[in-house]
């Protein structure tokens, strides 16, 4: 019969194995394959490959350090011991691999046909979206996934292990790929989160509000608590309808247009403002920074898809007083100063005197006559005026889709060979 194995010649083998398999794991670059133009920005890139070699590099040598151990001083330790070392060890190598995996779903998707075209100018775009005066913005990866909800991963926020991420991940719904202006709302209000954590934004927030709701009557109390409740979601939104103007409003009716019941359901917990009053302030927030009348048909639009009726006195009362004090927490986050921004107000940030609702209409009409201008623009002026246009009835779907596509395209070619230290934006084609 032969002997059962003793612990240090099992953990050996184990030590082994995991070494064996960690070498297994190769840099992207050396085994993702794509197009050019589809591929990460490079301080993306750069970025993902440093961190994980870094981690790939530390787990090695803690798993050589271990392994000299066990056959050497550590062959006397109780098997216990042993055990407990090599245990640690193996949880960190699978927070290695979860890391790994994380970013190879986005990476990955860049192999697709069309889908890594249209991710690479997703990229362009949020890169637009992050820029701040004098802060400097993280790299930035989009990529799709299933369900209606778009998600951020932030820069600097943990993944498995602890450690921090290199990058902002984006996650687009597929559905979302690339019919309407949906998917320019949904990426800015995800980009709307990584400002907010650049800027501190929702602490300052939180205490301001609380200041300001102080000095308010005391039948608009409940409605303030919501408001500092789902603050975080509400400082996303404004750097969407910032950004966009009514294109953000009109992409966020597609995304939260559900059964009524869902749109008049305030759910304990959720972050989110429930999506009736959520409309409404986008509304708000779109006239405090781009006033203008088509904001209230666009609320008086959603009063008709979604009228308040048929419902109890308390909710009633609720729902009135979230929609009365709407104006009032749209000029308050308009007005607030984070430190952040040094004594500059939040609107600040925003270009308020170049997308107004008027000179996007006039952008358009350079556009029908110069369709190529559209591609020379920042990416995020580029879907305001889009927007702009299809609030004002000027674009078909069907068309927005086609422009979308190419725009899409485009910048992904500009930025790949922006790289390389030439440029396409003279071309007044569309690919």
């Amino acid at each position: 019969m032969t002997a059962m194995p003793d612990a240090v010649w099992f953990l050996e083998q184990e030590c082994r194995a995991l070494r064996t398999r960690l070498a297994l794991v190769q840099p992207f670059v050396l085994h993702e394959s794509m197009l050019p133009a589809a591929a990460l920005a490079p301080d993306a890139l750069l970025a993902v490959e440093r961190f994980l070699i870094q981690g790939r590099e530390e787990l090695r040598r803690r798993l050589d350090a271990y392994y000299d151990w066990l056959l050497g001083a550590g062959a006397s330790a109780p098997p216990d011991e042993q055990q407990r070392r090599f245990v640690s060890l193996r949880w960190r190598f699978n927070d290695v691999l979860t890391q790994f995996d994380t970013f190879q779903q986005a990476i990955t998707q860049r192999s697709e046909s069309r889908i890594g075209i249209w991710l690479s100018g997703l990229d362009v775009a949020a890169r637009d979206a992050l820029q701040l005066p004098g802060i400097a913005v993280p790299p930035i990866i989009c990529y799709l996934d299933r369900g209606q909800g778009a998600a951020i991963r932030r820069a600097r926020t943990r993944l498995a292990g602890g450690d921090p991420s290199p990058t902002a991940l984006v996650l687009i719904p597929r559905e979302r790929m690339i019919g309407s202006s949906g998917i320019a709302s949904s990426l800015l209000h995800e980009c709307g989160h990584q400002v907010a954590a650049l800027l501190e934004l929702v602490p300052s927030l939180h205490h301001e509000v609380r200041r300001y709701a102080r000095r308010r009557p005391d039948d608009e109390r409940p409605a303030w608590q919501l408001w500092q409740r789902w603050l975080s979601e509400i400082v996303a939104d404004l750097h969407s309808v910032g950004k966009l103007g009514i294109g953000s409003t009109l992409g966020l009716m597609g995304v939260v247009s559900l059964p009524r019941v869902f749109v008049l359901r305030m759910t304990e917990g959720d972050p989110h403002p429930f999506p009736w009053i959520r409309v409404h302030l986008s509304c708000a927030l779109g006239d405090v920074l781009y006033p203008h009348p088509q904001w209230a048909a666009v609320a008086r639009l959603w009063d008709e898809l979604y009228p308040a009726t048929g419902l109890d006195a308390a909710r009633q009362r609720l729902f009135a007083t979230l929609r009365r004090t709407c104006p009032l927490l749209a000029a308050l986050l308009a007005g607030h100063r984070p430190p952040a921004l040094r004594d500059h107000a939040l609107a600040d940030i925003f270009p308020t005197r170049e997308r107004t609702p008027d000179r996007l209409a006039r952008q358009y009409d350079d556009v029908l006559t110069d369709p190529g201008r559209l591609c020379r623009e920042p990416p995020t002026l580029a879907f305001a005026i889009l927007g702009q246009a299809r609030a004002d009835g000027r674009l078909r779907p069907e068309d927005e889709s086609t422009v979308v596509n190419d725009l899409l395209t485009r910048w992904a070619l500009d930025s790949t060979f922006a790289a390389a230290g030439t440029s396409l934006t003279s071309s007044k084609e569309t690919p």
